[in-house]
């Protein structure tokens, strides 16, 4: 293996951190378990994908298309499914994730099943080439660096410490007069942009979307990513992408059954390790 494959594993990294942090910011920092934020990733990569199928293949019109349909997306699925809390909230996310990855499935124009092929990857211009896999690496390490520094930025401005303060007490924070139901709904919304824009990447890093990128497995790898990296904390959901995805890279060069593998480290982290990789990581920090 040649230091092609290592950059292309290393973009699928970044990319997949970009997606789980966004699922962080609604669960582990908004407490919201989404059971389908894989259908922003997907529609994120199907709108890239059809751009490009139409000729539109321009990074600033197809990434932002793409932000701006997973967040539309998320819009109205948030809108109905905060209506309602518990299993039954998990229940409707996940609902709305199958029916967009049957929408998927039913659309033959673009490829049904077997997903629809892009003819080229996006445009950046400035001399940027992102058929070059080492420039794609480059810009989803950029986008990945921005996104970790605008949630940052975003959890400590006082839409953020509301944001978790519901997440603790949602019924004290009702009390003292909060716009509860409104921070839930922008931070969905916001957590859904940001993974179309995770899709918009994964689109060009595979060069094929299929509906499997809505799948609810998809949604479950989503969320075993942000518990192990540490649910709550800032590089949680980059922390737990890169172990999974290395994981899952070294493990099924060994055995076929690499998913045995994953399911004992996701056990010893639940058991051992609640806050996840970043909480290990916190705890030796603090120890000296």
């Amino acid at each position: 293996m040649g230091l092609e494959f290592y950059t292309v594993v290393a973009t699928r990294i970044l990319v997949f951190a970009i997606a789980a942090s966004s699922l962080n910011l609604i669960l582990g920092f908004g407490g919201l378990v989404s059971f389908g934020h894989a259908a922003y990733v997907g529609l994120g990569a199907y709108t890239v994908g059809i751009l490009a199928d139409a000729g539109v293949v321009s990074a600033y019109v197809a990434w932002p298309a793409a932000c701006l349909v997973a967040g539309l997306a998320a819009a109205l699925i948030g809108w109905i499914s905060l209506r309602t809390r518990g299993v039954y909230f998990i229940m409707i996310t996940l609902a709305f994730a199958q029916m967009f990855y049957y929408l998927m499935v039913s659309l033959k124009a673009y490829g049904g099943d077997d997903g629809l092929p892009l003819a080229q990857r996006s445009q950046l211009g400035f001399g940027l080439d992102l058929k070059d896999d080492a420039q794609l690496y480059w810009t989803a390490l950029l986008i990945a660096a921005l996104v970790l520094a605008g949630l940052k930025r975003l959890l400590n401005s006082p839409f953020g410490w509301l944001l978790q303060g519901q997440r603790e007490n949602e019924t004290r924070m009702n009390a003292l007069g909060a716009p509860v139901r409104a921070v839930q709904w922008q931070a969905f919304v916001l957590a859904g942009a940001i993974a179309g824009l995770a899709g918009a990447l994964l689109a060009n890093l595979g060069g094929l979307v299929t509906p499997q990128l809505l799948h609810w497995s998809q949604s479950g790898q989503l969320m075993v990513m942000v518990i192990i990296g540490g649910a709550g904390a800032l590089w949680g959901g980059a922390l737990g992408a890169a172990v999974l995805l290395l994981l899952e890279e070294l493990l099924s060069s060994y055995t076929i059954h690499w998913q045995m593998g994953l399911g004992l480290l996701l056990l010893a982290v639940v058991l051992f390790a609640p806050r996840g990789v970043a909480g290990l990581w916190a705890r030796r920090s603090s120890n000296g």
